[in-house]
């Protein structure tokens, strides 16, 4: 496994919308030695989430966990959770706001609106087809690492 390098905002590969994960790549092994370089590196940096185009890949991949978390003490466990192509079906229209940061954006931190909870669709690192519910910061995480993915960033919604 490795380090990736972080993209800082500035780089054109943080707002760029990203593409859709081949699901017949999902499974090959130079596919999953990166999603474990992505975990590895998430971790490294004490994130609580890491989306493929913070590490220079222009890909639908985000990678999110949470345990006792320098950063936001206090969060609730989070299991290790990879999304490969995700979509969010639903989400509520009651809205919370709160603070986050960005390893892409570098000692900056803002409160942001997000729906309170979400329908989500997705691939797992097993290529399969996983949907489920989530609210709290769990659901503040994954719209965040959904931005990305789609070339936004947090300080687009303050």
């Amino acid at each position: 496994m490795a380090i990736l390098k972080v993209a800082r905002l500035g780089h054109p590969v943080i707002l760029t919308p990203s593409e859709a994960v081949p699901k017949e790549t999902i499974t090959s092994p130079p596919f999953q030695r990166f999603l474990d370089d992505m975990v590895e590196t998430m971790r490294e940096y004490d994130g609580v989430g890491l989306a493929a185009p913070q590490v220079h890949v222009s890909k639908q991949v985000a990678v999110i966990e949470v345990h006792d978390n320098r950063r936001y003490p206090g969060e609730k466990p989070i299991p290790l959770t990879v999304l490969i192509n995700p979509r969010i079906l639903t989400a509520s229209k009651k809205q919370l706001e709160d603070w986050e940061g960005c390893l892409s954006v570098h000692e900056f931190r803002g409160r942001v609106p997000r729906s309170e909870s979400l329908d989500v669709e997705a691939f797992n690192r097993k290529g399969e087809k996983v949907r489920f519910q989530t609210q709290g910061f769990f659901a503040r995480v994954i719209q965040h690492e959904c931005d990305h993915l789609a070339g936004k960033v947090f300080l687009d919604r303050m």
